[in-house]
C-alpha cells in the first residue's frame, strides 16, 4: 500500500509552514515538500564572511505581548523561542530625502507616533491623530487581523486609495511623503495601492517593531521543529513537477523532480499561483479565472547589496532608513531611468556581537525592473542546483552595486573606506530562491480601482486543492500568517479555527 497523507503542502514559504502546523496540531498526517536547500521562502538567510544576512525579513511588527502576530505565534508554539531585539521606540523607521537634513521618524506606539512627528510638524497634530485613528479603523474591519472577529469586512473599504487618503488627511506635501515613506514594504504605486494594504502593513509596526537576531530563518526552523513534534514529515530538494488526477478531477498525488510520488487526501499549494495553474493544468480551471491570473501585474522586484564592514569602523543604527531623492519619488520609486537609478532605497544595520555600538554589516535594497536581467532569465542558480550566469552578469551586478554605493554615500560619505566585501542579489536571485514571478517582492499589484480582481479564494475548482501564500491576497509575515489561518479555515471550518484562537485570546 502506498503511504497517504491527510494534507500535502507544496512549498515551505511561511504560508505553507503555518498551514501545515495548524493542521498537524489537529492530528492530521501532514507532509511538506520544498524544492530548495533551505526551508522558509522569504525567511531564508545566507552566510558570508561568517555573518548572517536576511533575504526578505528585515523586521517584524505586532510581536509585543497581546498583539496579533505575538498571539498567532503563541498559538503555533514558536513565540518563546524567538531571539528578538526591539528597534528604536522613537523611530524604528526614519524617512529621509536628498537635500533635507531632517530624519522623519515613524515611532512605536500610537501616541508616540503622533508626538514624535508633531514635534517636527507642530500644526499637524490633529491630522496625525486622524491618520492613526483611521489606520486602526481599517485594520479592525478585517476579522482575522484581531484573530477572531465578527462577520466580514465591508467591500467599500477595498476601494479607498492609500495615497488619496493620506492627501485627504493633510495638505502638507512633506508630511504626505513622510506618512507614505515606508511604502517600500508593499511596493506602493501612485493612485493604485489601496488604503487597506498600507494600513494592514504599517499598523503592526507602529504597535511594535523587532529585528530577528541571527536572521528570520529562526521562524521557519522553529515551525519545522514544531511540525516534527506533531509527527509531520518535511522534505527539501523535493521540487513538485507533476500533479496526478483521478477520473473525477480529484488530485490524488504529486511527483517530484527526483521521481518520488506522494499521495494525499488534500493538497495546499504555497507556490506561485501561475506555477500552480501550470502544474495542475489550466484546463481544469475556468477560463475566466486563468485569464484573470494571467492579467495580474507582478509587484516590482529588487536589487540588494549586502555589505560586510571593517570592525568598529561604522556606527550601528537601531532603525531602518527609507531614503528618497525627492518627495514625489515616494509613490513612484520603481519608475527610474538607468541613469537615475536608484531613486530610493531601504537601509538597515546589523550590530556587532562583540561591539554592539558598531555595525558589522549593512543591507540596502532598492527597486529593480525584471527587464534589466531578462537577457539571463534562461539561467537558473540555487545552492541545490548551481549554474553560473556568466561574466557579463557578474559585471552587471558589480556596476549596479557601485552605482548603489555612490547613492548611499550621499548620506554616508566615505562608506567605501569601511567596506570589506559586497555581495549582491538581483531579481533572478529572488525568482530562483523565493519562487516569485519575475522576482516580484510582494505578489501582485493591488488596485483600489478594481480591488476584487486580485483577491483569490483559498478554495479552488479542484475540490481537494487549496491555495496559500503571498500571491493569494496579503503579503508580509503578518499577512501571510493570517492568510494561512484563512486557508485552514476552509479545511477545518471557521468555527474550529475561531475556537483555537479564542483560547489564545483568553490567556492574554
Amino acid at each position: 500500500m502506498e503511504k497517504e497523507y491527510d494534507i500535502l503542502v507544496i512549498g515551505s514559504g511561511l504560508g505553507g509552514l503555518v498551514s501545515a502546523l495548524v493542521l498537524a496540531k489537529e492530528g492530521l498526517k501532514v507532509c511538506v515538500l520544498e524544492k530548495n536547500n533551505q526551508y522558509g521562502g522569504n525567511l531564508q538567510t545566507f552566510s558570508r564572511n561568517k555573518l548572517i544576512f536576511d533575504t526578505g525579513v528585515h523586521y517584524l511588527g505586532g510581536l509585543s505581548k497581546g498583539q496579533n502576530l505575538n498571539q498567532y505565534f503563541t498559538y503555533l508554539g514558536i513565540m518563546d523561542g524567538l531571539n528578538l531585539k526591539k528597534l528604536d521606540e522613537n523611530g524604528f523607521d526614519k524617512i529621509t530625502f536628498d537635500n533635507d537634513e531632517i530624519e522623519y521618524p515613524h515611532s512605536q506606539g500610537y501616541d508616540n507616533f503622533v508626538e514624535q512627528l508633531s514635534a517636527i510638524f507642530p500644526d499637524e497634530k490633529e491630522n496625525l491623530k486622524k491618520y492613526i485613528e483611521e489606520i486602526q479603523n481599517v485594520c479592525n474591519e478585517f476579522p482575522r487581523y484581531n484573530l477572531v472577529g465578527e462577520g466580514k469586512y465591508n467591500d467599500d473599504i477595498l476601494y479607498i486609495n492609500a495615497q488619496e487618503f493620506i492627501e485627504s488627511v493633510t495638505s502638507n506635501k512633506k508630511l504626505q511623503a513622510v506618512l507614505s515613506g515606508s511604502n517600500f514594504l508593499y511596493a506602493g504605486i501612485a493612485h493604485k495601492t489601496p488604503l487597506y494594504v498600507h494600513a494592514l502593513t504599517v499598523n503592526s509596526y507602529i504597535q511594535s517593531s523587532y529585528k530577528c537576531i541571527n536572521g528570520g530563518s529562526q521562524i521557519s526552523k522553529l515551525i519545522i521543529k514544531e511540525l516534527r513534534n506533531h509527527g509531520a514529515e518535511v522534505y527539501k530538494h523535493s521540487e513538485v513537477t507533476e500533479m496526478i488526477f483521478d477520473d473525477n478531477n480529484v488530485l490524488k498525488s504529486v511527483k517530484t523532480k527526483n521521481g518520488k510520488e506522494f499521495f494525499s487526501k488534500k493538497f495546499i499549494s504555497n507556490i506561485e499561483i501561475r506555477t500552480t495553474l501550470d502544474l495542475a493544468g489550466r484546463d481544469r480551471f475556468k477560463k475566466s479565472f486563468t485569464n484573470r491570473v494571467n492579467d495580474f501585474v507582478p509587484t516590482s522586484s529588487c536589487f540588494s547589496i549586502y555589505i560586510v564592514l571593517k570592525p568598529q569602523s561604522f556606527k550601528h543604527f537601531n532603525y531602518n532608513y527609507y531614503h528618497y531623492k525627492s518627495e514625489d519619488k515616494v509613490w513612484n520609486g520603481s519608475s527610474y531611468s538607468r541613469e537615475s537609478w536608484p531613486e530610493c532605497y531601504m537601509l538597515s544595520s546589523c550590530s556587532s556581537k562583540d561591539n554592539p555600538d558598531f555595525a558589522e554589516s549593512l543591507t540596502a535594497i532598492t527597486y529593480m525592473d525584471y527587464d534589466e536581467v531578462r537577457e539571463w532569465e534562461k539561467t537558473f542558480n540555487i545552492v541545490a542546483d548551481k549554474h553560473e550566469r556568466g561574466q557579463e552578469y557578474e559585471d552587471f551586478k558589480k556596476r549596479k552595486a557601485e552605482q548603489f554605493i555612490a547613492e548611499i554615500e550621499k548620506k554616508y560619505p566615505h562608506l567605501r573606506s569601511h567596506i570589506v566585501e559586497i555581495y549582491t542579489s538581483s531579481p533572478l536571485s529572488y525568482r530562483d530562491y523565493i519562487g516569485g514571478y519575475k522576482g516580484n517582492m510582494y505578489g501582485y499589484v493591488k488596485d483600489s480601482g478594481n480591488p476584487l480582481k486580485t483577491i483569490i479564494s483559498p478554495k479552488t475548482k479542484i475540490s481537494n486543492l487549496f491555495l496559500t501564500g503571498q500571491s493569494i491576497n496579503m503579503h508580509g509575515i503578518l499577512g501571510v500568517t493570517i492568510g494561512a489561518f484563512v486557508t485552514c479555515s476552509e479545511i477545518l471550518g471557521k468555527e474550529v479555527i475561531d475556537e483555537r484562537l479564542m483560547k489564545v485570546l483568553n490567556k492574554n
